[in-house]
């Protein structure tokens, strides 16, 4: 037992760290990668043109109709028997912002969509172009309707990053296995890198909650 609690000591700060240098730049750099293509594919959506709308719904439909593994997979695995050869934390990045695409673009059309229809009309009254309208009137409003979702969206994604071990991505589940491979001890390893993804999740959780009243400040009652 003095083993075990031995090895989850000296451990922990090493899944910390990798969770630190790999699970949160990942986790990053792929959401704000896929809120941009979830802001492109919710605009699209709404677009009237039936082609762009068109696809946007079935880019949307593939991504949440098929497993985020298979979507890795075909990214790092696939992509190389057609010439394409994408290193494990790239290959990574785009699967994972893909995904968050494909769903946060719904929470992005949805949030336009709760904006009320006057403001369009009223921006319209006062000169401002269907552009200007979005950009300066209704994406703001949407954008604070949409924190909690997308909050969740991003929170999620911290716990789905461990997916990108199986591509050798250097994160806090593959330093857990690594771990867990050379000690055996691998309820005990597991169990401790479930502690610290909780930890991050708790952590993240906090900082959504201090957005969110941040926000709510600005919204009258």
């Amino acid at each position: 037992m003095n083993d075990i609690w031995t090895l989850l000591v000296d451990s922990f700060w090493p899944m910390v760290l990798a969770g630190i240098t790999g699970t949160i730049p990942l986790s990053l750099a792929s959401f704000a990668i896929g809120l941009v293509i979830a802001l492109a594919m919710a605009l699209l959506r709404l677009s009237r043109n039936v082609v762009l709308s068109g696809f946007a719904r079935f880019y949307i439909s593939i991504i949440r109709g098929t497993p985020l593994l298979v979507q890795l997979f075909v990214i790092f695995y696939g992509l190389p028997s057609l010439g394409l050869t994408i290193d494990p934390f790239p290959a990574a990045v785009i699967a994972f912002s893909l995904n968050v695409g494909g769903y946060a673009a719904e929470v992005i059309r949805a949030a336009i969509l709760s904006v009320p229809r006057g403001q369009w009309e009223a921006a319209h009254t006062v000169g401002l172009n269907r552009r200007k309208t979005l950009t300066r009137i209704i994406l703001p409003q949407a954008a604070r309707v949409s924190v909690p979702p997308l909050s969740n969206t991003f929170i999620s994604l911290v716990k789905d990053s461990s997916l990108a071990s199986l591509i050798l991505v250097t994160e806090l589940f593959r330093q857990a296995q690594a771990i867990a491979a050379f000690s055996y001890e691998f309820m005990a390893v597991y169990l401790e890198a479930a502690l610290i993804y909780w930890l991050f999740c708790l952590v993240l959780s906090f900082g959504q909650n201090a957005l969110e009243k941040r926000l709510d400040r600005h919204v009258a009652h």
